[in-house]
């Protein structure tokens, strides 16, 4: 593996075994007994965990990073944009910027399916280390049958948008999508949050959609659609873990959720009424009290 990390200010660059950099964010003490690894959803960057962080312990380390098509780090290259790509990514950054020390894994959506992929390629390292898990707004397996809330036909059509929406992305050529914010705004409060979404919330979640690589993302949706870790949840039983959704979740609806607290019947199981898919926005209290619950904290 050839890793480098750069300092520039408070961004880093890390650059992955297969020559992808990533833009990584690290606080808190290097010499931390603790190291709280904050992994983001398909179409966000590590911004998304903002809100959380002035309520963490300041005794611990927290690592915060773009996926690779995400953010401020470089595009998937051709066939990388895959779920199981990112829990390498996440296994290499881990080794270069936390290698020793107890750790608390929490993802969201698509971070929670890598911290999950982690778990079934890596599980030597989850087993050693792992202290605890959160599993925000996620899912272990059934992406490729989203309905987005909606019943019957107009389900059936949801799922079909859906697919041709993640194939129509990795056809296009720009490195962004010519899409103005204030159009965008509207589709994503309806479709990522649920009652009374803050006006700055929505912002902040449509900013971080429209910087994605749209081949990228459209990459990653077909992987999530492949996407089943059941039997990779094994690998996490014995590991204090905490399952969150919300009874609006249009995305990783709620018997996503049961499916995972399923697999691991000693996890906490919390569901948020009235709370969409964006809980660090939405739920910001509730996230960070169970990732200081599983700090120690």
């Amino acid at each position: 593996m050839t890793a480098t990390v750069r300092p520039r200010g408070t961004d880093r660059r890390f650059t992955t075994s297969d020559g992808t950099a990533l833009h990584v964010e690290l606080s808190g003490p290097r010499d931390a007994a603790a190291t709280l690894v904050l992994v983001h959803a398909w179409t966000q960057d590590h911004r998304e965990w903002e809100p959380v962080l002035p309520l963490l312990p300041s005794g611990v380390q927290v690592l915060r990073y773009d996926h690779r098509g995400h953010g401020l780090s470089e595009p998937a290259r051709p066939g990388t944009a895959t779920v199981a790509q990112l829990a390498d990514d996440l296994a290499e950054l881990i080794g270069e910027l936390a290698p020793a020390g107890r750790l608390v894994l929490a993802g969201h959506s698509m971070g929670g399916m890598t911290v999950m992929a982690l778990a079934e390629r890596h599980p030597d390292l989850v087993a050693a280390r792992a202290g605890g898990v959160a599993f925000i707004a996620t899912s272990c397996c059934d992406m490729d049958r989203l309905t987005l809330g909606l019943n019957g036909a107009a389900g059936r059509i949801a799922m079909r948008v859906d697919k041709s929406f993640g194939r129509m992305l990795t056809r296009y050529g720009k490195d962004h999508l010519p899409i103005p914010a204030p159009l965008a705004r509207p589709s994503v409060k309806w479709l990522a949050f649920g009652k009374k979404a803050r006006r700055a919330d929505v912002r902040a979640m449509t900013d971080q959609f429209l910087r994605a690589h749209p081949r990228s993302v459209g990459g990653f949706r077909d992987s999530m659609s492949d996407h089943d870790r059941r039997v990779a949840l094994k690998n996490l039983r014995g590991t204090p873990t905490v399952v969150m959704v919300g009874d609006r979740d249009r995305i990783t609806p709620v018997h996503h959720a049961r499916v995972i607290a399923e697999e691991l019947p000693e996890a906490e199981f919390v569901l948020l009424p009235g709370a969409g898919h964006e809980l660090t926005y939405e739920r910001t209290r509730e996230v960070a009290a169970r990732l200081n619950r599983l700090l120690g904290s």
